[in-house]
């Protein structure tokens, strides 16, 4: 009888675990690629901008990783800055190499690593000659998604990282050498001033329902004035705005003094979020059509110096919502 039952166990586990497989396969079937690439891309540059980030310090560390047979190259959004010949603020790197293989080679170069919390996502940090910061994150896919946060693994394949990410003029590479890679047509869209999710937009916005924000930020910094926004793209945000849920932010102002109650960290990212959107070209427009969408419902009772500010929409205003930091 004990035989019996252990062996009705193991068959139990067994099933499970090979259900789980599927999912956590180093080549996972369904869910490895995040959107398929009609084709890849590239585009020679040679821009002041590009060669301004070319600083001695990180032409140090592209030659680290050229050396120990890594691949390395900018990506997001200072390849999408770089395009539109604005020389970025930060750089952030991707990598062939894992998190591992980039501290071993890092210490045995004598070069010190910063904030070892990254770790754990992927990101090292080093510091070069003790005057500039880089973090490089190891290429990765998104086995599992709970609508915030990933289960991840590390892959070699540039489009696997680059079908992960949010948005087509977001998910660029550009290597030392001033090719651009790009999997999902994010030049021809940045060109245009189109803002368009990497592939199927309900399931870029399931991974990460705050990816509705940062679609109207960007919409708002790079779109031209009075475009129209993509009809399926409204659709897919319309019906999955629910996905805001639970990361409410509370605002209440008196005689200036204000207070802020963020319910946990995803709030932090909204309230982010806003604020980059109310600093945003076209503020009024763009919050106008987030409420259409339904999103006020979620924002708490900031939902009410937006209906303010939209109904009213001038510059004097924009001002003061600029200086309440609302």
């Amino acid at each position: 009888m004990l035989i019996c039952l252990h062996s009705h166990r193991l068959l139990f586990f067994k099933s499970i675990f090979s259900n789980l497989s599927k999912y956590y396969s180093r080549t996972p079937t369904i869910v490895r690629y995040r959107a398929q690439s009609k084709q890849l891309i590239t585009q020679q540059i040679d821009t002041s901008v590009y060669r301004q980030c070319l600083t001695p310090s990180l032409l140090k560390l592209a030659d680290l990783f050229k050396e120990n047979n890594y691949e390395l190259r900018l990506a997001g959004g200072a390849v999408r800055d770089i395009l539109m010949d604005i020389k970025p603020h930060d750089i952030d790197f991707a990598t062939t190499a894992t998190p591992d293989q980039m501290r071993g080679m890092l210490t045995k170069a004598n070069i010190r690593m910063i904030n070892v919390n990254g770790e754990t996502h992927g990101s090292i940090t080093a510091r070069i000659d003790d005057e500039e910061n880089f973090e490089v994150t190891t290429l990765r896919v998104d086995v599992v998604t709970d609508g915030r946060h990933a289960v991840v693994e590390y892959t070699q394949d540039w489009q696997l990282d680059a079908s992960r990410r949010d948005l087509t003029v977001n998910a660029l590479f550009l290597d030392f050498n001033g090719t651009i890679y790009d999997y999902f047509n994010g030049i021809e869209d940045l060109k245009h001033r189109q803002i368009r999710f990497v592939g199927d937009p309900v399931e870029r916005i399931k991974e990460d329902y705050l990816r509705i924000l940062r679609y109207f930020r960007f919409f708002g910094r790079l779109a031209q004035e009075n475009a129209q926004h993509d009809p399926d793209t409204l659709k897919a945000i319309r019906e999955n705005v629910h996905g805001l849920k639970g990361v409410t932010l509370f605002f209440c102002s008196f005689r200036r003094k204000r207070s802020k109650f963020i319910s946990d960290i995803s709030g932090e990212r909204l309230w982010v979020e806003l604020k980059r959107i109310a600093d945003g070209r076209n503020a009024g427009s763009v919050l106008k059509t987030m409420l259409e969408q339904d999103v006020g419902q979620y924002l708490g009772t900031m939902t009410f110096y937006i209906n303010v500010f939209c109904l009213f929409e001038s510059n004097e205003l924009f001002q003061v919502f600029h200086r309440l930091q609302i």
